[in-house]
């Protein structure tokens, strides 16, 4: 089969260009499919907001995409963690992760949507080997022994020797290779949105676990933070629906007066949580990235950084293939990402669920059981320095890209 590029990528929201950029950068030339026009300019705020962490960092630094985010983004250098009722302050035994124990900097950066897309739309076009092929949408796929075919809804076709899904939960590439998928829903939802507070946040990051559901109050630049407070479906519905000055009044019980007076910024958005993976990350001429291999609960703030895993682990792999001389997009080449994500991918799935599981109900017995846990964590110097890199993604077989 005659290829256009060597690898075409599905889906240009964040996982699909930074995937673009890290071939490129090993060689590989790359038709990266996006259904949005390509944005380089960033926009007004919209209230989104990511957490990378040290690894995601240290990539996008390799990349070049970090220099154009360092001063827009927000060190976290502090996380926080604490169990209780909205309204009633924290349990006295609570989780403290200081930067400062470790030898690596901040455990990561709160980034803007739209400045970490800008960031990337501005690498994607200053980039040799990399064509960008937006507003276009893929309808057809077939792999064959010598490549594989997409069919653009346009009606051209696009030949190369790998197709890369980082089209999301919903993922198009998957459904179309036959992978299905499997999970569960939590009967939660987050609300999501951003508020501005009268007292600085010093870069520490909240986390606090009610009955309902965790409130996570993220620092951005300024006097500001983003929020997902995930609750019970049905009071999320309630809560996104309710006019800003009423939502506000439902809030600042669970946010507390830590940072003095609040005020809504930006927009809210609403969406259901819930654990899916799929079966398989590879299918003939077929790998999965991100959400389109594994959609986890936010309660641990991973699943960008997940995503970014994947990206950084499946470049390693094509850039090691492609200097043995090996077809990329072999069988053999597509198990080597598969074997090396799918024991970290499900560890990070089922600490996520059993978290959210432990932790959003109010019977006293598990209450006092996990309070009293944090409190022996946190008092163990070795055992929680390992979380604090854990949270930093800085744990396991890291990929070269994140070194």
């Amino acid at each position: 089969m005659d290829h256009d590029s060597d690898i075409l990528i599905l889906g240009g929201g964040l996982n699909g260009p930074v995937l673009a950029l890290a071939l490129a950068r090993a060689g590989l030339t790359v038709t990266l499919i996006d259904a949005a026009p390509p944005r380089r300019k960033a926009g007004g705020f919209d209230g989104r907001a990511y957490a990378i962490a040290a690894g995601g960092r240290r990539m996008l630094a390799r990349l070049g995409v970090w220099d154009r985010l360092a001063a827009k983004a927000q060190e976290m250098s502090e996380i926080k963690v604490t169990d209780g009722r909205a309204g009633e302050g924290p349990a006295p035994w609570w989780l403290h992760f200081d930067s400062a124990e470790i030898e690596d900097g901040a455990m990561g950066h709160m980034v803007e949507d739209r400045h970490l897309r800008a960031a990337l739309g501005l690498a994607l076009k200053s980039a040799e080997g990399i064509r960008l092929r937006a507003p276009e949408t893929v309808v057809a796929q077939e792999s064959g022994p010598g490549g594989i075919a997409v069919t653009l809804g346009s009606g051209e076709s696009l030949r190369a020797g790998l197709l890369v899904g980082c089209d999301g939960r919903e993922s198009g590439t998957a459904a179309r290779a036959g992978i299905r998928r499997h999970g569960w829903g939590y009967g939660q939802s987050a609300v999501t949105c951003a508020v501005e507070h009268e007292l600085p946040h010093k870069g520490i990051a909240h986390q606090f676990f009610m009955p309902g559901g965790p409130l996570a109050i993220l620092p951005l630049t300024g006097n500001r933070a983003s929020i997902v407070w995930s609750e019970r479906t049905a009071r999320a519905e309630r809560l996104a629906a309710l006019e800003e000055d009423a939502f506000l009044d439902a809030l600042r019980p669970a946010f507390g007066n830590f940072l003095g007076q609040i005020s809504l910024i930006g927009a809210r958005g609403l969406f259901p949580l819930g654990l899916s993976l799929a079966e398989r990350f590879t299918a003939p001429r077929v790998a999965l990235v991100g959400d389109a291999a594994h959609g986890l609960h936010p309660v641990a703030g991973q699943g960008l950084n997940a995503g970014l895993r994947d990206v950084a682990a499946l470049a390693q792999v094509l850039r090691e293939a492609r200097a043995r001389g090996e077809d990329t997009g072999s069988a053999l080449v597509l198990e080597r990402y598969a074997r090396w994500r799918r024991f970290d991918t499900a560890t990070m799935a089922a600490t996520t669920d059993l978290t959210t599981r432990l932790f959003s109900n109010d019977n006293p017995l598990l209450r006092l059981a996990r309070d009293a846990g944090m409190g022996a964590l946190g008092a163990i110097g070795p055992l929680r320095r390992a979380m604090i890199r854990e949270a930093a993604g800085l744990t396991g077989e890291l990929p070269e890209l994140m070194r």
